[in-house]
């Protein structure tokens, strides 16, 4: 086990994590706001920017591990530096490359990195690290609930400057805040050299083994692909599924998307609040069954602008409420010296989700004309990822001790 000679204190590492994943979250909570004003300046079908997103999405999954590895290793200070200069390359990138394929690559790798390297798999390690036991799931909370807040305070910010300055500079816009603000918090997120204690010591190769051999790490695995898929396909296509369906009022979208924003602070305080003194398997069983509900009633219900609202703020509390509870089930079960890497490896199975409900639903309504088939898979997944929690295991693995010679 690695004892730090010296962190920084819990208020200073939530304060500057808060601030990098309220801006690398809110920024690309509200890319869905692009989809048709840059399909209509190129010429693209839906599908094309839709797939751009999609390989975000996946990217920043792949990244994830290699990025948490880099952090648990070099510090989340670095890494956070590294992730807001691809940031602001990525945001360049997508306001000024027109060729489709380019279009999608690049900011494919240029955003799916950058989110490795700045969301929560990135900073998840020094929270865990920093913060006692007892109240580790309630600091993953309050940096689920700044992700949250990003998303209700950008989605405004973002459709104004949409329609004030242009789709392109608004790009412009965001690349500048991006540097502006991570560039500086990173320096909050610096952690002492670490030094060992005595005893055997696990490897990373170790560690990935130990963890992809044992059950209950593989069920919240697949759990987590179905979060990714969901949540995904409802921030990006919500905005159009809406116009689609003749609420023409932009704001209404906007509105709705600020609001799971909104709601979904609270949702992810108190699920890490709970998750501190509750079982998180039952209560991530909670979340995936109440989203398929919730989604189920808004499709049967008739739509108006107050069934959508209804629906978001119904939504946001079951946002992004499973990543507390996700990344404390890690750090009880296997501890925290691996922890950004681990994460990493989970959270790449929910951007394979996210991958899949993104493209899927630019692919089905190229070829069908409706989103129907995509809302009855997310339903479908809700129920599959309730039964799946259901039996992990929460208890921390036991590891054999070292005979001594």
């Amino acid at each position: 086990m690695l004892t730090a000679t010296r962190h920084p204190t819990l208020k200073t590492v939530l304060i500057a994590s808060g601030l990098v994943l309220t801006l690398a979250m809110g920024v690309r909570h509200g890319f869905g706001f692009w989809l048709q004003p840059i399909s209509q300046t190129h010429g693209w079908t839906r599908e094309t920017y839709s797939l751009a997103l999609a390989l975000q999405n996946l990217l920043w999954g792949a990244f994830g591990p290699f990025a948490g590895m880099a952090a648990d290793r070099f510090g989340t200070a670095r890494v956070v530096i590294a992730g807001a200069l691809l940031y602001v390359g990525g945001l360049l990138w997508m306001a000024t490359v027109a060729q489709p394929v380019a279009f999608v690559v690049g900011s494919g790798i240029l955003i799916g990195a950058a989110l490795a390297c700045t969301a929560f798999g990135a900073v998840s390690g020094i929270i865990g690290r920093t913060a006692p036991e007892a109240k580790r799931s309630w600091a993953f909370g309050i940096s689920s609930a700044a992700s949250s807040f990003g998303q209700f305070v950008m989605m405004p910010v973002e459709q104004q400057l949409i329609s004030s300055t242009g789709w392109q500079n608004a790009f412009f816009i965001l690349a500048a805040l991006v540097a502006l603000v991570m560039l500086p918090m990173a320096f909050g997120l610096r952690e002492m050299p670490q030094e060992k204690s005595s005893g055997p010591q696990q490897s990373i190769m170790e560690a990935v083994r130990e963890a992809f051999a044992y059950r209950p790490f593989l069920l919240l695995v697949a759990g987590y692909f179905v979060c990714g898929f969901q949540v995904v396909f409802i921030g990006v296509h919500m905005p159009a599924y809406l116009k689609d369906k003749g609420i023409m009022d932009p704001n209404v979208a906007v509105m709705a998307l600020a609001l799971i924003g909104l709601f979904n602070i609270f949702g992810s305080y108190y699920a890490g609040k709970l998750g501190g003194f509750l079982p998180k398997r039952y209560l991530l069983s909670s979340i995936y069954i109440s989203r398929a509900v919730v989604i189920s009633l808004f499709l049967l219900a008739p739509l108006s602008s107050w069934s959508v609202y209804v629906f978001a703020c119904a939504m946001g509390l079951l946002w992004l409420s499973t990543v507390p509870l996700t990344n404390g089930l890690i750090a009880g079960i296997f501890g925290v010296k691996y922890l950004s890497m681990l994460s990493g490896f989970v959270f790449f199975s929910h951007q394979v989700g996210s991958f899949l409900g993104v493209w899927l639903g630019g692919y089905v309504f190229t070829k069908q004309g409706s989103y129907d088939v995509v809302w009855g898979i997310t339903i479908a997944l809700g129920v599959f990822a309730a039964l799946v929690n259901l039996p992990i295991n929460e208890k921390a693995i036991v590891r054999p001790q070292a005979v001594p010679a």
